[in-house]
């Protein structure tokens, strides 16, 4: 049981403003809503009624939760973001005939015209790390060797984990060597 005090204090005869008597509707408004919100919270922590004060815990199985909205439509969500797109073109000239073409990657599921899709879609999965684009230029502030790898290039464009690819490749130093090795297979081995 909650006792609430209420004091009445009597209104003079004296007449008030507009808005002071807004201001008393306000304060009036706020002292019912939280008297309601105190009676409420008071119930909730009241004993239990005699009538069930010995009968022990009540325990009933809860009935299934039945969902708001079809499930279906959520279905399709549950897929990793990014990776129902990612489809790459590789296009490879400059290696003396032995590894030139053009090739399609798709992987997350893999297929295409590249010869090593299982390879490919698995040496950029290891390099995919948070914050790290395996596509990513050589930083121009870089100190590479002056080794030249030949006259290959490669150009690889699509979608990889959600982003845009239209990154170029090739050997003409240490630096772009290392870059390109480390695509291997998706790029062909030209070591």
């Amino acid at each position: 049981m909650v006792n609430v005090k209420v004091e009445v204090i009597p209104r003079s005869p004296v007449s008030l403003s507009p808005g002071a008597r807004a201001g008393g509707a306000l304060r009036r408004l706020v002292f019912a809503a939280t008297a309601g919100v105190s009676i409420a919270a008071a119930s909730f922590s009241a004993a239990p009624s005699a009538a069930y004060a010995d009968a022990g815990p009540q325990t009933r199985p809860l009935p299934p939760l039945t969902p708001v909205l079809p499930v279906a439509p959520f279905a399709t969500h549950l897929m990793p973001l990014g990776r129902a797109s990612d489809h790459l073109t590789v296009t490879v000239s400059g290696t003396g005939g032995r590894a030139d073409g053009l090739f399609e990657l798709a992987c997350h599921p893999g297929g295409g015209s590249h010869p090593d899709v299982d390879g490919a879609c698995g040496s950029l999965d290891r390099g995919a790390r948070w914050g790290k684009d395996p596509f990513a230029p050589v930083p121009p502030d870089s100190v590479c060797t002056m080794m030249y790898g030949g006259p290959a290039t490669a150009h690889v464009t699509g979608t990889w984990a959600g982003r845009p690819v239209d990154a170029t490749f090739d050997r003409s130093n240490g630096c772009q060597m290392d870059r390109w090795d480390r695509l291997v297979p998706l790029l062909p081995d030209l070591r």
